[in-house]
């Protein structure tokens, strides 16, 4: 292949964690023919006491612990001087902004991003602060810590990089690529248990077909996600399509 690999830096305290499900089935082979490249980053390396201490308890009290902001900026650094000063620096949150299919599209438009994994009960507010770390949440629930959540969004983001995905047509009609829910797919057996495919989809006419799968979409997207509906229709208004 030509041209650098996108790049993916996580700092964890499981490195071990990855490449996990990234390293089977098209993000695996991806990274195997060097379209991506992983490397992660153990913040308890970057510990300076002989317990390799990564945390310690709030200030004002409360139950937990809080990572230390001296060792996870050492981590930061170190990452950014070993060839990710260019890369936007994101920690996973769930106080963060939510992931969408357009940030995953401009990531995968970038060189790469680097990731940083909490744990405990998060970290110091002045690394983030200092380092110009912006945060990102998967979504309005708790996980133990970050690594989940940056499997997640590297799997979201390696199936966009070119030649990762067969099909690359098939990308422009799945779920939030148009800013709607994907419509209904169907396969063989043409009946099963009693259900049959609906007809339209064995009419062979292309333009009803489309038609349908449209109208589906917008029908699925207006029951199950009004937000996105909305959305939908805001710029649909804007566009005058």
């Amino acid at each position: 292949m030509s041209g650098a690999p996108w790049q993916a830096r996580v700092l964890t305290l499981f490195p071990e964690m990855f490449p996990g499900p990234l390293g089977s089935s098209l993000a695996g082979k991806a990274l195997a023919n060097g379209v991506w490249a992983l490397e992660t980053v153990d913040i308890r390396n970057f510990a300076r006491d002989k317990h390799r201490s990564v945390d310690d308890t709030p200030f004002g009290g409360g139950p937990g612990m809080v990572m230390r902001p001296d060792v996870l900026a050492a981590a930061i650094d170190a990452t950014r001087s070993a060839g990710g000063a260019d890369l936007p620096f994101y920690y996973l949150s769930p106080r963060g902004r939510r992931m969408d299919q357009a940030l995953v599209r401009d990531l995968a438009a970038g060189a790469g991003v680097g990731l940083v994994c909490g744990r405990f009960e998060g970290v110091d507010e002045r690394v983030l602060e200092a380092r110009g770390i912006e945060e990102l949440s998967l979504g309005d629930f708790v996980l133990s810590g970050g690594e989940l959540a940056a499997l997640a969004l590297l799997d979201a983001v390696v199936r966009l990089l070119p030649g990762v995905v067969g099909a690359p047509e098939s990308l422009a009609e799945e779920s939030f690529a148009a800013g709607l829910l994907e419509y209904p797919q169907y396969t063989r057996p043409q009946e099963w248990e009693g259900r049959p495919v609906p007809a339209v989809l064995l009419s062979g006419h292309h333009e009803q077909v489309r038609l349908w799968r449209r109208g589906e979409a917008e029908r699925i997207t207006r029951a199950r996600r009004p937000d996105l509906w909305d959305r939908f229709l805001a710029r649909q208004s804007k566009t005058g399509s």
